[in-house]
């Protein structure tokens, strides 16, 4: 078997944060990868993301994209799914939402404002564990003081409260609160930083930023090895937390079947050849149309503050009385 042609089409599928544009990206590693062996991943790694040609273009993503196809191809080529290609599934549910463990994304609103909402959540699911991820937002002394007024909760851990390897450092060490992150450890080299000089407990293993599946299996078992907690999926032995699931933002998928359902909190990991779904060419069709229409999504700007942009640690938060909510515009793309 062999790649013939590398085609991706970009969709907006309704949600908070609609993918960008990626399509010339994708294009550009035809030269790469056609008439290449999508059996042949570790070479695949090399041909596109090697990490010292990455240091001018960084592929990662895109390598983790053409993974997760290759391997869809592979799974349904020799009919088993693709948790048996990496060895098997451990557990039959994976993705865990609103039911005994909730996380409060954060970063937006003056620290004070979001402390006060964090204890409000954390007080109507007192039987529940609760997790903080203000995307290193706070200053070091500020995460200091927040993690302090948080360490009566059951909190899961808290999340990438600081942006940075020695920040998150000395924020451990003035805390009691677990701290997680898939900003500063997402790569081997910073993950063997972390074993040397403790930063962060909990490794939020983010295939794409890793590279792709595989990668952050190798990951895991690392992290097995030295009590580290990874947070991944089925095939994971060490996954001791709940999942994080941004699945249930979108209004629909373009999958046949429709979105993949939550049963008790959980999404069933299919077990039908390679990933288990099927393309839904006329959903693709009609988000991809959509796309054309809306063009691409400023992940990192506020709609509502146009021209603004936040600082690292920020100081320039949302006035939390501020009840406009923006819209998407289907005139200008805004």
């Amino acid at each position: 078997m062999k790649i013939q042609d590398i085609r991706a089409t970009t969709v907006t599928v309704p949600l908070e944060a609609p993918l960008v544009e990626i399509e010339s990206v994708f294009r550009a590693m035809k030269s790469y990868l056609v008439g290449h062996d999508p059996a042949r991943l570790e070479e695949m790694r090399f041909k596109i993301a090697n990490p010292t040609t990455s240091l001018y273009n960084n592929r990662t993503q895109v390598l983790a994209a053409l993974e997760f196809a290759c391997l869809d191809l592979l799974g349904q080529s020799w009919g088993v799914p693709v948790h048996a290609i990496l060895g098997g599934k451990l557990r039959d549910l994976k993705a865990r939402f609103g039911f005994t463990t909730h996380k409060m994304k954060a970063g937006v609103f003056p620290p004070d404002y979001e402390l006060d909402a964090y204890r409000a959540l954390a007080q109507e699911f007192p039987n529940d564990r609760v997790r903080f991820d203000p995307n290193g937002a706070l200053s070091t002394e500020e995460a200091i003081r927040f993690s302090r007024h948080i360490e009566d909760l059951n909190n899961d851990y808290l999340e990438d409260p600081v942006f940075g390897l020695n920040g998150m450092r000395r924020t451990r060490q003035m805390t009691r609160v677990p701290l997680a992150t898939n900003t500063v450890v997402v790569n081997f080299e910073q993950l063997s930083a972390n074993v040397l000089h403790p930063a962060v407990d909990v490794i939020l293993l983010d295939t794409t930023f890793w590279g792709g599946i595989r990668a952050c299996v190798k990951a895991a078992g690392v992290c097995e090895t030295l009590q580290y907690m990874p947070h991944l999926g089925a095939v994971i032995p060490n996954l001791t937390f709940a999942a994080d699931a941004h699945y249930h933002d979108l209004v629909d998928d373009i999958i046949e079947g429709g979105p993949m359902r939550y049963e008790n909190g959980c999404i069933g990991v299919p077990d039908a050849p390679g990933l288990g779904v099927r393309l839904n060419r006329d959903k693709l069709r009609q988000y991809s149309e959509l796309y054309r229409e809306l063009d691409g999504y400023p992940y990192d700007q506020d709609p509502l503050r146009p021209g603004s942009a936040p600082l690292v640690p920020n100081d320039r938060w949302v006035d939390p009385d501020d009840a406009r909510t923006p819209a998407l515009d289907r005139t200008n793309g805004a």
